[in-house]
């Protein structure tokens, strides 16, 4: 009788994990660059004493995310980038080195350009500093200029953002959104990756699928709490049984 409840409390434990991690792709469907999760489940058997193997849990687990390109917007504003194709933008967080395809910038009081969640933007020498009283503009090869509010004909060249593109298969998403190297080294500027001023990428998730997949969700865990229930009064009945013959 206890397998069956392995079986449906697993389940209906795996069905509440994917929930979330749907609920948390359908929040995120207007963050740029945005990447859906994949929310996949495995067997695994449960460990203990005699007998015991031939129960098995279902674990939920995020092995990766889909890094297909989101649809690409047009903002008009010139600190707004987004990547062609492959690659991403390198930022600094507080935990090293990290990489997005989130392209709308900003620059703090400090002159600091930085991502709008905060994160300083790398350049490939390093933080870059718009200096005071310019506009600045970035080109599609990710060279950041500044033009002189009161000489336009006088421009200043910033520097490069830095611009990676590892193999997809060794990128790893983190908590936070952005993405890392799963051996932990810092990926190596790549000059062919190439950038679209004046818009952002959009989110690449497709919400009409995500709510189709929420709906299944929440049947997939209604139909385990039910075996529960089966499991309980089926107990009962075999209980009364031998309490009967006793």
């Amino acid at each position: 009788m206890d397998r069956l409840i392995y079986v449906a409390m697993s389940g209906a434990k795996n069905s509440e994990v994917r929930q979330a991690s749907i609920a948390n792709n359908l929040a995120n469907v207007t963050t740029p660059g945005f990447r859906a999760e994949f929310a996949n489940a495995r067997a695994v058997a449960a460990l203990g004493g005699p007998g015991i193997g031939t129960r098995s849990f279902v674990v939920q687990q995020t092995p990766g995310a889909d890094l297909s390109a989101g649809i690409f917007q047009q903002t008009g504003r010139d600190l707004d980038v987004a990547v062609r194709g492959k690659g991403w933008l390198a930022v600094q967080t507080s935990t090293g080195e990290a990489y997005t395809r989130n392209g709308s910038f900003e620059v703090d009081a400090a002159g600091l350009l930085k991502t709008h969640a905060g994160e300083i933007v790398q350049g490939e020498n390093g933080p870059l500093t718009i200096p005071e009283n310019t506009r600045p503009s970035i080109a599609s090869d990710g060279t950041v200029s500044a033009v002189d509010m009161s000489n336009p004909n006088q421009v200043v060249e910033v520097g490069r953002l830095k611009l990676v593109n590892p193999p997809d298969n060794q990128m790893e998403k983190g908590l936070d959104g952005l993405f890392r190297q799963r051996n932990g080294e810092i990926a190596q500027a790549d000059a062919e990756v190439r950038l679209a001023s004046g818009g952002i990428e959009g989110s690449n998730v497709n919400s009409v699928e995500q709510l189709v997949s929420m709906i299944s969700t929440q049947r997939h865990f209604d139909m385990q709490m039910k075996l529960i229930t089966t499991a309980e009064q089926n107990a009962r009945s075999a209980s009364s049984l031998l309490s009967l013959n006793s």
